[in-house]
């Protein structure tokens, strides 16, 4: 078995003098940081206090539901000769918040709409099923993620 190992470095960037001493004293803001690659912004999300302008811990997990099945679609297309010219997903995810203040994602769903220009759509169709099972991140949450694809032909003759 292959083994891979990530480092992110993560460093908080919201002390404003006064630390934790309250709830209110400090800001959420922070930098996750990979040697090599452009920092990314976080915060939390702002109703927890966080800044609206930067990405929260919330948004990357659904992100990086939607990259991974999305990689992992388009190598399968392309070992099928289904020619994809176009890819986006409008995904979402419904996060609970229980009384304790604690929570937990309830779903995650992915709306992928993709561009062919050559090849089955109903085995593009199909290939979504497999990305899915295949997606390192979603065999890796212990919630539903739901893939709700649509396959469009390519307008371009």
């Amino acid at each position: 078995m292959k083994q891979h190992i990530y480092e992110v470095r993560l460093e908080w960037t919201g002390n404003d003098g006064e630390g934790t001493k309250s709830y209110k004293s400090y800001r959420r803001d922070h930098t996750i940081s990979v040697e090599g690659k452009p920092d990314i912004p976080g915060s939390s999300d702002p109703n927890f206090r966080g800044d609206a302008s930067r990405y929260n811990p919330e948004e990357l997990l659904v992100a990086s539901l939607s990259a991974c099945h999305m990689l992992w679609y388009l190598h399968l297309c392309a070992v099928n000769r289904i020619t994809v010219v176009g890819y986006r997903d409008s995904a979402s995810g419904l996060l609970r918040e229980n009384d304790d203040g604690s929570g937990e994602f309830a779903r995650v769903t992915l709306k992928p709409a993709v561009t062919i220009s050559a090849g089955d759509q109903a085995k593009a169709r199909e290939l979504h099923h497999q990305a899915h099972s295949l997606c390192f991140i979603a065999r890796s949450v212990n919630f539903p993620v739901e893939v709700e694809a649509e396959i469009l032909p390519s307008s371009a003759g």
